[in-house]
């Protein structure tokens, strides 16, 4: 006896994939069921990485006794405050900022000897800066061969945070990148914004395409998994929207083309691959249903209560209710973008 097909694809969908059941029908703080989370657990270790909003997920991670990675801890002579700052607790090591794809991936290809930027280090008022995170040591070092040597040592913990994490968490933030002519080093800003000198016969714009993104991903993932097997990678975009755009377009449709790129890239990599994964922290924000409502009076920072809300959805069904129900104090994010406007 055969089984009898359904009347039509849809039948047989869950309340999840209805609209009318699971938004219009819901109270927008009340949408439940987001995103299909894999198999995690508290003492998984963890390691995040990205654009300014990432900040939010370590902070939370730490703040819930997960197994949350920090290589590069803040010494003990430095306050909080002055630490992140520098660099120091925003991340699961000392890179700062990561907002493109390219830029992790020239990240992890430095860390194992596989390129070696012509570009390394800017100068600003006979100071030194570190060209690939200028911004975690804002008044520099007394010379290039310092922040050479504080270079090799971060990279030493760049490769321990790969070999040892067991789920790496990544927030996809801009399509646009400043590169060397020379030899395509992205930067995470521009020269001449924080370090460095401004030079359009050394340093172009880089808008990355969707294959761009998908193909640094691509690698991301598959050195990842030489060097760690069974690494799960949990991919999320950045709700925030550009503070500045270096093309002819205006500002908003330039921030809808690099979201839109970056969702679509992450949604191809979590469909391809069993080991990725994409939460919805763009949707949960910046979707039309929340009415902007989790947006500062600006329409671009994420408010607190906006980031208690995505980071409730991010622990839900893997910990309990209580052990993720208390967002913090209130948290200054870093962004090294916003100096763009400055």
């Amino acid at each position: 006896m055969t089984s009898q097909e359904p009347s039509h694809p849809y039948v047989n969908q869950p309340d999840r994939a209805f609209w009318r059941q699971s938004v219009s029908e819901v109270h927008w703080t009340d949408f439940s069921d987001l995103w299909r989370h894999p198999s995690l657990t508290s003492s998984n270790r963890f390691a995040t990485a990205g654009s300014c909003f990432a900040q939010h997920i370590g902070r939370f991670l730490a703040n819930q006794d997960c197994e949350y990675l920090d290589l590069e801890p803040r010494p003990s002579w430095l306050d909080a405050a002055a630490a992140a700052q520098h660099g120091f607790g925003t991340y699961s090591c000392r890179y700062g900022n990561i907002y493109s794809t390219r830029q992790l991936r020239q990240l992890m290809e430095e860390a194992y000897g596989d390129r070696v930027p012509s570009d390394p280090v800017w100068e600003r008022d006979g100071r030194w800066f570190d060209a690939m995170r200028p911004f975690v040591d804002p008044v520099g070092h007394a010379s290039p061969d310092i922040v050479l040597a504080l270079r090799a040592k971060h990279l030493d913990r760049v490769r321990e945070m790969f070999a040892t994490l067991d789920v790496f968490v990544f927030t996809l933030g801009l399509t646009e990148a400043w590169e060397s002519t020379q030899d395509e080093t992205v930067f995470p800003s521009a020269p001449g914004i924080i370090a460095g000198t401004f030079n359009s016969k050394q340093y172009r714009l880089r808008v990355l395409s969707h294959s761009d993104c998908l193909a640094d991903l691509e690698y991301v993932r598959s050195r990842l998994l030489e060097v760690n097997p069974g690494t799960k990678i949990v991919l999320t975009v950045s709700p925030v929207p550009l503070v500045a755009t270096a093309t002819d377009d205006h500002v908003l449709p330039a921030t809808v083309f690099a979201k839109s790129t970056l969702r679509s890239v992450a949604g191809e990599m979590a469909s391809n691959h069993d080991n990725v994964t994409y939460f919805p922290s763009y949707e949960i924000i910046a979707a039309h249903p929340g009415r902007a409502a989790f947006f500062n009076a600006d329409l671009r920072t994420v408010s607190a209560s906006g980031v208690q809300h995505v980071m409730g959805h991010f622990f839900k069904g893997w910990l309990k209710a209580s052990d993720h129900a208390s967002s913090g104090d209130e948290y200054e994010v870093i962004c090294d973008e916003e100096a763009i406007a400055t």
